[in-house]
């Protein structure tokens, strides 16, 4: 169920929704568009908040260790890999 609000936005801003969103699909278009950005800050929010969590990891102790932890798991062969041969 929508909940009804009112927006004041730029002029230019929404002819250029209307533009793509269409006839009536103004409102779609907008949730469409909010909701992609709150997608994207929350992922900048669980990044930030994440920063630094593997930093003590005795599993990785260096850089390096991480780069060739890296490069083996991407020389590893999958299953589809096998399917393509």
């Amino acid at each position: 169920m929508g909940v009804r609000t009112n927006l004041v936005l730029p002029k230019a801003l929404v002819e250029e929704v209307d533009r793509y969103a269409g006839p009536r699909g103004r409102s779609r278009y907008v949730a469409e568009a909010l909701g992609e950005k709150l997608r994207r800050d929350r992922l900048r929010e669980a990044v930030r908040a994440s920063a630094g969590a593997w930093r003590d990891n005795p599993l990785f102790p260096t850089t390096e260790s991480v780069a060739a932890w890296v490069r083996e798991r991407r020389a590893e062969t999958t299953d589809l890999d096998r399917d393509r041969r």
